[in-house]
């Protein structure tokens, strides 16, 4: 019997990593098996860069001659918009290697499979400001392993109650209203 769901298509998760500030990070996760619309819809989006939002399969390696590819394949896009050269040297350094390193957490500790059969996409906000490269890398690391955590196992039960219960307190950050 496998220890991996029988399903992982369209599982869902988030997480935060870091302490709050421009060194933090934030991810959105979305997992696909190969030959599902889910699937083909991360493909689709891994083909379509914009400019400032490049998608790319994640790897690592010393140089570029010795890149190999993380297993399951891992594709990361960027959500803040990466223009200066400072900020895409960390989103695509930095950044990467902690997806990386989130993702290569989940396989060892037997959240999900090394397998070609599922596709790892990982949205990642990065601050513009971020100037600290080991602080990125870890945040990013901390924010993948937590969400392809939920995105497996779910929210407890309780939490989801407790949010319920306050919805009608719950703000955000980005809100100005009363």
């Amino acid at each position: 019997m496998s220890r991996f769901p029988a399903d992982f298509d369209g599982r869902i998760g988030e997480g935060w990593g870091g302490e709050p500030g421009p060194n933090g990070c934030h991810v959105n996760v979305v997992l696909g098996e190969r030959g599902s619309p889910t699937a083909a819809a991360l493909i689709g989006t891994f083909t379509t860069p914009a400019p400032g939002h490049t998608p790319i399969l994640v790897v690592v390696g010393e140089s570029q001659d010795s890149y190999e590819t993380v297993w399951p394949p891992t594709i990361m896009i960027n959500k803040a918009t990466a223009l200066e050269e400072r900020h895409q040297t960390i989103t695509w350094g930095a950044g990467q290697l902690g997806i990386a390193q989130g993702v290569l957490d989940a396989v060892a500790g037997g959240l999900i499979p090394p397998s070609g059969d599922l596709v790892v996409f990982v949205c990642v906000w990065i601050d513009p400001g971020a100037s600290d490269e080991s602080a990125v890398r870890a945040a990013a690391r901390t924010a993948v392993s937590n969400a392809v955590g939920m995105a497996v196992q779910g929210r407890d039960p309780e939490d989801v109650r407790s949010l319920v219960d306050r919805r009608d307190s719950v703000t955000s950050p980005f809100y100005g209203g009363s």
